[in-house]
């Protein structure tokens, strides 16, 4: 299994790519794709990426599966008999929609998010480059999870969330443009909604930036001032490890599981100088302990941190918390879900038969 990005027939980067084309003619694999009919197009998305794939990956291409389908399979059947006949490939399988407790692709799927009523209002500002969002997705189920546009007017959150991105200078660089760190500061300041910086967005919330070009071009930009660290980008080395810590800060947040493990991952660039550690020796949190970033990914699906966050902010608004799970489906039994749901829909000896033999079946 290998995870490209974005679309498998950039044939403006053809040239220069390497998480795709360039992979595949190194590895050489046996390559089925993946169309999802939700979206529209389906049809017209498989064939078009045949046709423009170079003819050497070409080649490696064995089939088709559409996913997402709902509807009436009769009416599809035609559609799936014309494309295995002009591009003489075999479609292995249509999956249908389901609901299944799985991470949502990155990025691609915010626009598919839909406002819930919850007692709690949560709002996570969606930078241009955003990534890792899936971090949030264990607080759906408990709290209204709105994912703002930078030109979008907050509301009245009784959270805020500035998520990891792939570029933290030039978000925000936008965010000051559209006034969105003023409207956040404001916030924090004059009405104590907590705010929290995830990798990217807890780079954001320091006093300074200083990017030796790695980034961007050479600069020092000022950050958003919310927290007393300064972060500097001096060589292009990501950080890339799975961490347990443990809470070390307190507050009206995080003191009731001071001293307790949580769990996560680290994918960043740069180093981020702080004096008010939150966990272990990562992060930093205000005096107020209502405003603090960390470089953990996954942070909330831990289930200690998300109860006390939930707990904090379910309490300020008044709604008692006593006896009150904030427990979350497993991912891997949504994984298994769905592993099943796949067996059930699409032909997997086939398929196995094409990964052993190196052939079409």
């Amino acid at each position: 299994m290998i995870e490209g990005a974005g679309g498998a027939a950039e044939i403006n980067l053809y040239e220069r790519d390497i998480v795709n084309i360039g992979c595949a003619r190194s590895i050489k694999p046996e390559i089925i794709l993946v169309g999802d009919i939700e979206r529209g197009g389906v049809f017209a998305s498989l064939y078009g990426t045949v046709e423009l794939l170079p003819d050497d990956i070409r080649a490696l291409v064995r089939g088709f599966i559409i996913n997402k389908f709902r509807g009436d399979y009769e009416i599809l059947k035609p559609g799936i008999s014309q494309i295995e006949e002009i591009t003489g490939l075999p479609v292995f399988g249509v999956v249908p929609y389901a609901d299944i407790a799985i991470p949502s692709e990155d990025s691609v799927s915010i626009a598919d998010k839909k406002t819930l009523k919850r007692p709690v209002d949560i709002a996570v500002i969606r930078l241009p480059r955003i990534s890792n969002f899936t971090d949030f997705e264990p607080l759906e189920a408990f709290a209204n999870v709105r994912y703002l546009p930078l030109d979008s007017d907050l509301g009245n959150p009784d959270l805020i969330i500035i998520p990891g991105t792939k570029n933290t200078t030039a978000d925000l660089v936008e965010m000051r443009e559209h006034g969105m760190d003023k409207r956040i500061i404001e916030m924090a300041k004059m009405r104590s909604v907590p705010v929290i910086g995830i990798c990217g967005g807890y780079q954001m919330l320091g006093r300074t930036i200083v990017d030796r070009g790695f980034e961007g071009s050479v600069a020092e930009i000022s950050g958003m001032g919310l927290l007393d660290v300064a972060t500097t980008f001096e060589r292009y080395e990501k950080q890339t490890r799975q961490v347990t810590k443990q809470v070390t800060a307190g507050g009206p947040i995080l003191e009731s599981i001071r001293g307790e493990a949580v769990s996560g991952y680290e994918i960043h660039t740069g180093d981020t100088v702080s004096c008010r550690p939150v966990f272990g020796d990562d992060g930093c949190i205000d005096e107020s302990g209502l405003i603090f970033g960390t470089y953990l990914h996954g942070l909330f699906g831990n289930e200690n941190v998300r109860s006390a966050l939930l707990g904090y902010l379910y309490g300020e608004k008044g709604i008692p918390v006593q006896g009150v799970s904030f427990e979350v489906v497993d991912r891997e039994e949504g994984i298994r879900k769905f592993a099943e749901l796949v067996e059930r829909h699409v032909d997997v000896p086939a398929i196995r038969e094409i990964i052993g033999s190196g052939k079409p079946g």
